[in-house]
């Protein structure tokens, strides 16, 4: 170990270039064991004496904790994220639908760009106020 250390110090860019490797290695692990954490939060199969062990584990012992953490429950880990995600997307869309006005409401959406196309060829002189408020009733009926 001592040669490979000398090594190092011997040539700066593999000093330079451990030191960022170890640096990348440290923020890996952090995300992994952030990630584990908001996981034994999140999953609701799991009861509060359960989350308490898993995450005293987690934490008194992180490398063993998180380790075997994935080993035993990384698949429902990855199925939760999925789930989770595809809870996220449908309420996005959700959202978006209520929004843009989709389904029932999309009459209205048309309406509004026929009552401005309207408003544009008044303003032109195309149409005389009356034929713009006979145009306008048939759009909000």
């Amino acid at each position: 170990m001592d040669g490979y250390l000398y090594m190092a110090y011997d040539y700066p860019v593999l000093g330079a270039f451990l030191t960022f490797l170890w640096f990348f290695l440290w923020v890996v692990w952090l995300i992994l064991l952030f990630k584990v954490i908001t996981d034994v939060f999140r999953d609701h199969e799991l009861n509060g004496w359960g989350k308490a062990g898993w995450l005293v584990f987690v934490i008194a012992l992180p490398y063993l904790g998180v380790l075997v953490y994935l080993v035993a429950r990384g698949k429902g880990m990855s199925e939760r994220e999925m789930r989770r995600a595809r809870t996220e997307r449908e309420v996005f869309d959700a959202y978006i639908r209520e929004t843009a006005g989709t389904g029932a409401d999309a009459g209205g959406a048309a309406g509004v760009d026929q009552l401005a196309r309207l408003s544009e060829l008044k303003a032109k002189g195309d149409l005389t106020e009356n034929e713009y408020q006979r145009a306008k009733e048939k759009i909000l009926a």
